[in-house]
């Protein structure tokens, strides 16, 4: 696990600059309204804020005239205020609406792309680490354009504008304090860099230890079977660790780096409010001008020291905005054609492997199969035995396009699967996968997954074809049950029985069975044994198992073996033969009946 995360953080090493924040544009163009709306508060509060020292000069210089005026200056300085004060809370409410319905699509576009890519993409990516993309990255991105972004703008403004009031308020002491923005501006560029890099290293160490977790607790009862807690605890430990001494690096720099810049910006005002007083005393400019470039001097320091450390939010945003943006521009090798030929109807389910081999991307050297033909016909019940490892769920998954092959072609109804759009065909098929899918919902919920728009009674007569009823019944809510994450309420035979029922109420030209008997007890196996047969009638049906037994009445069985199909007949056909069949069958019936 850690070595394949490794590999990711290799390949992800190059960073970009702050420019990557550009990925988002597109999320950002369709409210321009609100952006424009936005832009005019962050304006007005800019130049309120800018107004306010003139009105401190006021004050100050006219304190000696009559009590009208001071009063007149006063409320003047109230007003302004409270436009600041309205202009502050406009800003806030549009630019964190903003934020929010940008991260809103954000999460939303990601998860669109990476629910749809193949297999073959979640090889090389763990699904802990796209979670973690989609949570910890869009909140840092959140954070940006909610926040950062915004008080950026102002800082600039105000920066801006206030160096321009300097230099109309005393040239000569805005050319002393300019002298100050190259010492500023040279840390800021050293230390920027190294805070990119090791914010983009956080952020990977943070994926990794949402990967661990989520590899951890999604198989918690075999951790704790194998009593491997120990080890599970000490790998999160260690990369959340690795997690903390990566933030600790960056916060140590961008805490540096915030020193230099105050430090230097502060150093600067307090020379130059001294040259200032030397000139008051000297009669060159009043006490209120004086104390006007001085709030002026604070604020533009003020904008450069919150620029630095906005600068280091930006980083991290850009790095979390380049990992999404490669996820939304991830390339997958099983796509849908542009211009789809549809599927048939109705779908009479032929299916036909021509000449296919394939090699999972995982092992490139190991076909996991090798120039297979096999054609099944229409309504055809075909079994696929052999030995663990010899192509059998290889099958399955290359009809279900999972994978495309290397060689050869595979067709449904005599259409090439590449040539249909991937959820036109898998209409036509119902799967029941060697590994049951329950989802965190009610067993009805979990049921109806197979067909959305099935009735209560559907939901019930698919059930009890699948011996799945009678415990169902017995749950505490019955049908409206919840089964908990992964169905951790249900034992595996009942999982294997739910996801059967799923299976039989979609009701498809093809049905997919990769070991679906292989969790259930005797009683429950031939029940369902029954219920497939019934099903299988009319239907072509592709049924995967180890346990002979329940493939002894398909109309033919197709053995395989090493990526290869080595022999095909019926049971009996077969085990006269006295080739690998048999072997199974004699392991399985007769060495089985004399164990019992």
């Amino acid at each position: 696990m850690a070595r394949r995360q490794d590999v990711t953080n290799e390949d992800r090493a190059a960073s970009k600059r702050v420019g990557a924040l550009a990925g988002l544009a597109p999320f950002i163009a369709p409210y321009r309204g609100l952006v424009i709306l936005t832009g005019l508060a962050l304006t007005l509060t800019a130049s309120i804020s800018l107004i306010l020292p003139l009105a401190v000069r006021r004050v100050i210089d006219g304190f000696s005239a009559g009590a009208e005026l001071l009063d007149s200056y006063f409320a003047g300085a109230m007003a302004i205020a409270a436009l600041l004060a309205l202009g502050t809370g406009a800003r806030y409410y549009l630019v964190t609406r903003l934020g929010e319905r940008v991260v809103a699509d954000i999460r939303k576009a990601v998860f669109d792309r990476v629910i749809g890519m193949s297999p073959a993409f979640y090889e090389r990516l763990m699904t802990g680490e796209v979670v973690s993309r989609i949570t910890t990255d869009t909140t840092l991105i959140l954070s940006v354009i909610g926040s950062s972004v915004s008080v950026a703008l102002r800082n600039v403004l105000i920066l801006i504008g206030g160096i321009l009031l300097m230099l109309l308020t005393s040239a000569k002491l805005t050319g002393l304090v300019l002298l100050i923005v190259p010492a500023v501006i040279v840390p800021i560029i050293t230390q920027g860099r190294r805070l990119r890099r090791l914010s983009r290293e956080n952020q990977d160490w943070i994926a990794a230890s949402s990967g661990s977790a989520s590899e951890a607790l999604g198989a918690v009862q075999t951790v704790q079977a194998f009593t491997h807690e120990a080890e599970a605890r000490a790998d999160f430990s260690r990369v959340t660790e690795e997690s903390y001494r990566s933030a600790k690096a960056r916060i140590r720099t961008r805490a540096v780096m915030t020193v230099i810049v105050i430090f230097l910006v502060f150093a600067g005002v307090v020379g130059v409010l001294w040259i200032g007083a030397r000139d008051v005393r000297a009669g060159l400019m009043s006490p209120g001008e004086l104390v006007q470039f001085v709030i002026y001097a604070v604020m533009a320091a003020g904008s450069v020291a919150a620029l630095s450390e906005i600068w280091g939010e930006l980083q991290r945003a850009a790095g979390a905005t380049e990992r999404l943006v490669e996820l939304l521009g991830a390339t997958d090798s099983v796509r849908d054609p542009a211009t789809p030929v549809a599927l048939p109807r109705p779908a009479r389910g032929e299916i036909a492997f021509e000449d296919v081999t394939f090699h999972y991307p995982s092992r490139p050297t190991q076909s996991a199969l090798d120039q297979v033909d096999l054609h099944v016909r229409p309504g055809e019940t075909v079994a696929l035995v052999g030995p663990s490892g010899a192509g059998k769920t290889t099958v399955i998954q290359l009809l279900l396009r999972f994978y495309d092959p290397d060689r050869g072609r595979i067709t449904i109804d005599g259409v090439a699967l590449p040539d249909m759009a991937r959820s036109d065909f898998r209409r036509a098929v119902a799967l029941v996968p060697q590994d049951p899918v329950i989802f965190a919902a009610s067993a009805r919920d979990n049921i109806r997954y197979g067909r959305p728009e099935a009735s209560d009674a559907e939901v019930e007569a698919a059930a009890k074809a699948a011996a799945a009823h009678d415990f169902i019944a017995a749950l505490p809510e019955g049908y409206d049950s919840y089964l908990g994450e992964r169905g951790v309420m249900l034992s595996g035979g009942q999982k294997q029985r739910i996801a059967i029922a799923r299976a039989i109420l979609r009701d498809a030209p093809v049905l997919l069975l990769d070991e679906a008997t292989s969790a259930l007890d005797a009683e429950s196996e031939r029940a369902v044994q029954h219920a497939v047969e019934t099903l299988a009638k009319g239907r072509t049906t592709l049924i995967v198992a180890h346990r002979l037994a329940t493939v002894k009445k398909a109309d033919r069985i197709v053995v395989f073996d090493a990526g290869r199909i080595v022999a095909t007949g019926t049971h009996d056909k077969l085990v006269a033969e006295d080739g690998l069949y048999a072997r199974l069958a004699r392991l399985q019936f007769t060495e089985g009946m004399a164990a019992e």
